[in-house]
């Protein structure tokens, strides 16, 4: 089982990212909140969570004002 990222721009586009595998899912969530901010200054807008192709969920990387 591997969980990885992955990241789109405004217009739905790929957004080339470091997006490493985790073996958990807590470990891919940690991750993501300890780069989100430098993903977001790259360009990301949404985050995807996948389990291998499973799309588990999707996120906005926007922060909270």
């Amino acid at each position: 089982m591997s969980w990885t990222w992955h990241f789109t721009d405004a217009s739905g586009a790929p957004v080339d990212a470091e997006h490493p595998e985790h073996t958990n899912q807590g470990d891919a969530e940690s991750w993501l909140g300890e780069v989100w901010r430098d993903l977001a200054a790259a360009g990301a807008v949404m985050a995807t969570l996948k389990e291998d192709d499973r799309t588990e969920y999707e996120m906005p990387l926007t922060s909270p004002e």
